[in-house]
């Protein structure tokens, strides 16, 4: 286990700071070599960006990543699959329970705040912290790192309405290039679902279309786009799922796209907060449709979505630019600058 620890290194945070200049990369930084018996030591191998640490400002403590186990405690369940060698992915809320979904108090104490987070070359976790992928699943480590949070909420937002999961011949409306809008969009194309996307970007819009969206919106040019979305759909009826990742500002639109008992899921609030014009919950009466949001999803949901990927063969889609360990602020300030499309990785080698 020497050689692992020579390639230590992670951010660490000064409370003297705020924002981006609070970061501070520890070379010699590692963690305790003696496990407990419930720990388990992995060696990262990417980490993925959200939106949630630019806004809470604890960027040194990142909580999507992926890696593969060096050493487990002599407590961690074997029938997890958490082994050495094994590949696995960090699950954010381990404190919860394997059926109950997180709320913002939930989030808050997980990983990247409370616990351990991914801007590491070694980190220890919890067993519960970790969902192993399967061992044929031919997924790169900067594609997993994705999984985290933004692929776990668009799943949950498209599967994780019992009775209600996207299915073939659905139609779908996913918001922008970021990180969930992009995973809900290879998840309903995975499904067979037709795929409406929006962006206010030409270049993105082609890439949009290389993973499937059948039908593109520019949200800039086209003002009442979600009008322009329910008329592409058969006779007119209405998208039968919205992913809205605005928030506030586009549920209008939204709703204006929503079929008759449709589910509008609400999981990002990215173009800002409540105004005058931010429909109330009453809209989902006038509109007879489903309104509901959701924050990240369970772990039997990550262990499902990790199934469907695999047997599906689905890569997620990760931005264009990647960098290195050290390297950390220049993806953050890329985040900040919302230069990227769908997921800024952090390889760490």
């Amino acid at each position: 286990m020497g050689s692992a620890f020579e390639t230590s290194g992670r951010w660490v945070l000064d409370s003297a700071q705020e924002g981006l200049s609070s970061l501070r990369f520890d070379a010699a930084a590692a963690p305790s070599v003696q496990l407990g018996p419930e720990e388990v030591l992995v060696r990262m191998h990417a980490a993925s960006l959200n939106y949630r640490d630019l806004v809470i400002a604890r960027v040194g403590r990142q909580n999507d990543g992926s890696g593969v186990i060096l050493a487990v405690g002599s407590s961690v369940p074997s029938n997890l699959n958490l082994h050495p060698d094994a590949r696995v992915v960090t699950h954010m809320t381990p404190h919860l329970g394997d059926d109950e979904l997180p709320g913002f108090e939930g989030i808050s104490g997980g990983l990247g705040q409370q616990a351990q987070g991914t801007l590491c070359r070694l980190g220890v976790f919890h067993y519960s912290a970790l969902i192993p992928l399967p061992g044929s699943m031919e997924m790169s480590f900067e594609a997993a790192a994705t999984l985290t949070c933004s692929g776990l909420t668009a799943w949950n937002a498209l599967m994780g309405m019992r009775g209600r999961e996207v299915r073939q011949g659905d139609w779908v409306l996913v918001q922008g290039t970021g990180g969930v809008s992009i995973a809900a969009l290879q998840i309903a194309v995975a499904a067979g679902a037709t795929v409406i996307a929006t962006t206010s970007s030409d270049a993105k819009a082609d890439r949009l279309r290389s993973l499937g969206a059948q039908h593109v919106l520019n949200y800039r040019s086209q003002a009442g786009w979600g009008a322009a979305a329910k008329e592409l759909t058969p006779e007119g009826r209405g998208v039968d799922h919205v992913v809205d990742i605005g928030g506030a500002p586009t549920l209008a639109q939204s709703l204006e796209a929503i079929r008759r008992d449709g589910v509008v899921t609400v999981v990002g609030m990215i173009a800002g907060g409540a105004s005058a014009n931010t429909p109330d919950a009453m809209s989902a009466l006038y509109r007879i449709c489903v309104l509901r949001g959701v924050l990240l999803g369970s772990r039997n949901m990550f262990r499902n979505m990790v199934q469907f990927f695999h047997e599906k063969k689905i890569e997620p889609a990760v931005d264009d630019v990647s960098f290195g360990l050290e390297e950390a602020i220049r993806a953050y300030e890329r985040l900040e600058r919302q230069q990227h499309f769908s997921k800024v990785v952090i390889k760490i080698v």
